[in-house]
């Protein structure tokens, strides 16, 4: 696994899953009244917050894109 996520990339990728994950459970939203829309919305903010901790986004290295400086 070779670091493909930059720095700023990460940082959004952590916001934006924490955000995801509060509006999936602790928000009383309409939009996440059914089970579908809480459950990936869960699902993308966890694949989100992976992705930010593991500096890796297996999508990235499918398309050749790396956001990281030093890799």
């Amino acid at each position: 696994m070779t670091t493909n996520v930059g720095i700023i990339d990460r940082i959004l990728r952590a916001v934006f899953g924490a955000g995801l994950l509060y509006i999936a459970f602790l928000s009383s939203l309409p939009l996440v009244e059914t089970p579908f829309a809480t459950y990936g919305a869960a699902l993308i903010g966890i694949v989100l917050l992976a992705t930010s901790a593991l500096k890796m986004c297996p999508l990235y290295s499918i398309l050749g894109i790396k956001t990281c400086r030093t890799c």
